[in-house]
C-alpha cells in the first residue's frame, strides 16, 4: 500500500489535489488540441507522408526507443547502486518499469511512490528510492540540456529565440549534480525530514558512470527520430545529430512543463518547431504524433512485460499428487 500523503483526509488538500489535477488535463487539453489543429492545416501535406512510412522502419524506430527506454533505467540503477542499494537485473526492472507507469497517472509523485513501495520488497531504504529517483530526473535533465545546447547551433536562430529558457536551468543542475554539494542537499533534506542517513555518498565515479547511460539513452532516442525522418525522406547521415538535439530540448521542455502529465502535447509541439527548420514542418508533425505513440508502446511494452513476468514468477505450481489422482 502507497504511504498516504501528508495532505490525505484533509478536505482542503483533497481540493487542492483535485484542482490541481483538473488544471494538468486542462493544460494537456491545450496542447493536445493545437496539436490537432496544426496537424488538421497541414493534413494535405501530412496525408501523403504518412505513405511512406513502413511497418518495418517503424518498427526500428520503436526498437531505438525501447533500448533508450531501457538505458534509462541501467541510468537509474547505476544511481542506486552508488546509493549503496545494489539491485538484481530483474528485480532493478521490476521496480523501475512498474513504477515509471505512474508517470501518466495525474500528479508527478506517483513514479516516486510507486518506487518507493516496490523497493520495500527488495529491503531498498525508502529514503534511498526517494533519493535515487530524485537525483535520476536531475541527471536524465540534465544531461537533456547539455546535449540540446551543444546541438543548438544546428537547430536554427528561431530554436534559439522561443526555448532559451530551458537552457537556463543547465548551469543550476551541473551545480546540483556535482557529488560534493548534492550529497549535502540529499543530506539536509534527510536531517530536516527525520530521517537516517544515506547509506553510502553518490561518488564521481558512480554519477559519472550514470550520465553515460543517460548519454546513451539520448542517442538511442535521437537515432529513433532519425529514422522517422529518413523515411520520410529528409537528409541524410548529417540529420541525426540534429534529431539527437532536438529531441532531448523537446524532452526536456516537456519535462520543465511540469504541469502536463508525461509532457503531454508539450513535448510534442517543440518537437514540431525545433525539428521542422530541417526537415520541414509536416514531415516534423508525422515524427512527433508517431514518436508519441512510440513511447506509449514503449513504456507499457516494458511495464506489462515486467508484470507479466513477475505473474509467472509467483505463480503456484500445479500439485503433483492432485493431478495424479486425476489422472487415475
Amino acid at each position: 500500500m502507497v504511504a498516504a500523503g501528508p495532505d490525505r483526509g484533509r478536505p482542503g488538500g483533497r481540493r487542492s489535489r483535485g484542482l490541481r489535477n483538473l488544471l494538468r488535463f486542462a493544460v494537456l487539453a491545450l496542447f493536445t488540441a493545437v496539436l490537432v489543429v496544426v496537424l488538421a492545416r497541414r493534413w494535405h501535406e501530412v496525408r501523403p507522408l504518412l505513405h511512406e512510412l513502413s511497418v518495418a522502419g517503424v518498427g526500428l524506430a520503436g526498437g531505438a526507443v525501447v533500448a533508450g527506454i531501457y538505458a534509462t533505467f541501467l541510468c537509474w540503477r547505476a544511481v542506486l547502486t552508488d546509493l549503496g542499494s545494489p539491485l538484481p537485473l530483474g528485480g532493478g526492472m521490476r521496480i523501475f518499469f512498474l513504477g515509471q507507469l505512474g508517470k501518466y497517472l495525474p500528479g508527478s509523485v506517483w513514479p516516486l511512490l510507486a518506487q518507493m513501495e516496490l523497493g520495500r520488497d527488495y529491503k531498498v531504504p525508502r529514503r534511498a528510492s526517494g533519493a535515487a529517483v530524485a537525483v535520476f530526473m536531475l541527471l536524465i535533465l540534465g544531461s537533456g540540456l547539455l546535449v540540446a545546447a551543444v546541438a543548438l547551433p544546428l537547430l536554427g536562430e528561431h530554436a534559439l529565440q522561443r526555448y532559451w529558457w530551458a537552457l537556463t536551468v543547465l548551469p543550476v543542475a551541473a551545480v546540483l549534480l556535482y557529488p560534493p554539494v548534492l550529497n549535502r542537499l540529499l543530506a539536509t533534506a534527510l536531517r530536516l525530514a527525520r530521517r537516517d542517513p544515506m547509506p553510502n555518498p553518490l561518488t564521481l565515479p558512480g554519477v559519472v558512470r550514470a550520465v553515460g547511460w543517460a548519454l546513451v539513452s539520448w542517442v538511442l532516442y535521437g537515432l529513433h527520430v532519425w529514422i522517422l525522418a529518413r523515411m520520410l525522406g529528409a537528409g541524410g547521415v548529417g540529420i541525426l545529430p540534429r534529431s539527437i538535439g532536438a529531441f532531448a530540448a523537446a524532452w526536456c521542455v516537456g519535462f520543465l512543463v511540469v504541469i502536463a502529465p508525461a509532457g503531454g502535447g508539450a513535448r510534442e509541439a517543440a518537437l514540431i518547431v525545433l525539428l521542422g527548420t530541417g526537415v520541414g514542418a509536416a514531415r516534423a508533425t508525422v515524427i512527433a504524433v508517431v514518436s508519441r505513440l512510440l513511447f506509449t508502446v514503449g513504456d507499457l511494452g516494458w511495464g506489462g512485460g515486467v508484470a507479466l513476468a513477475v505473474r509467472k514468477r509467483t505463480a503456484p505450481e500445479p500439485d503433483q499428487n492432485q493431478e495424479q489422482e486425476s489422472v487415475g
